[in-house]
């Protein structure tokens, strides 16, 4: 059965609108996680970023203890945010690249290039009992780089995919990638999880990637419920993820 991890950033981003620096504010997003998971939703996903323009360190305390699914942290390779993990103990990070100007995350975590401090990282995660993923691009050197890290999973980033959808040749080259990184993963023993871009249009035709364990989706079933509410907003997206086979 595949998965469904609902991020619910864009609802702190909604009530950061309106409230930020308080206390206290509208849409919570600890309703939100209660909500997802009553519907159906198998994980709910957050990332704590180091500017905190959306979700904020009171909202990862309070929905480790009101997650009864499976609490994904998002999160940089930052000192900072490395140690509020430790302490926190989601059930799963996934290490992301981060940048302060970019409105969200843009490309996949270069493993390659910070391969020791990323392993070092993961070794502390997994001595602490928290399980590692790593959001990368569909690339055959970052697949590789991301195994021998140690990692439990990858995160194949679908923006690409998402982004050409539209132009059949550009969508049957992003498909043939994400296929062919999922592929290689599997024979590597990873696990593979797949999110960025992903909405109720261009799923379906991501059932031709094998493997796949749980998608990550946020910001099309926030914008979804505005119009059905959240509850049927994941629900229609379950939906769309049962007849996938693996």
């Amino acid at each position: 059965m595949l998965k469904l991890g609902v991020n619910i950033d864009h609802v702190a981003t909604l009530r950061e609108a309106r409230y930020r620096g308080r206390e206290r504010g509208e849409p919570d997003p600890i309703a939100a996680a209660r909500e997802c998971e009553a519907a159906g939703a198998h994980g709910i996903t957050v990332h704590l970023r180091e500017d905190r323009r959306h979700i904020q360190d009171r909202d990862v305390w309070m929905l480790r203890e009101i997650v009864r699914t499976r609490l994904n942290l998002e999160m940089a390779n930052a000192p900072e945010i490395v140690e509020i993990a430790l302490r926190l103990k989601p059930d799963i990070i996934c290490l992301v690249p981060e940048r302060r100007q970019e409105i969200t995350t843009e490309g996949g975590l270069d493993v390659v290039a910070a391969e020791r401090a990323i392993a070092e990282t993961r070794r502390r995660m997994n001595d602490a009992g928290i399980e590692v993923s790593l959001f990368i691009a569909p690339d055959p050197e970052q697949v590789a780089a991301a195994a021998r890290t140690g990692a439990q999973f990858i995160e194949l980033h679908t923006g690409a995919y998402a982004e050409h959808f539209d132009d059949a040749a550009r969508r049957e080259a992003e498909l043939d990638r994400l296929v062919r990184a999922a592929r290689q993963a599997h024979e590597l023993g990873l696990k593979v999880n797949a999110g960025h871009g992903l909405n109720y249009l261009n799923l379906p035709a991501l059932h031709r990637v094998p493997h796949l364990v749980e998608l990550n989706i946020g910001h099309s079933i926030v914008s979804r419920a505005v119009f059905v509410g959240l509850a049927q907003a994941v629900k229609e997206m379950l939906a769309l993820m049962e007849s996938y086979r693996g």
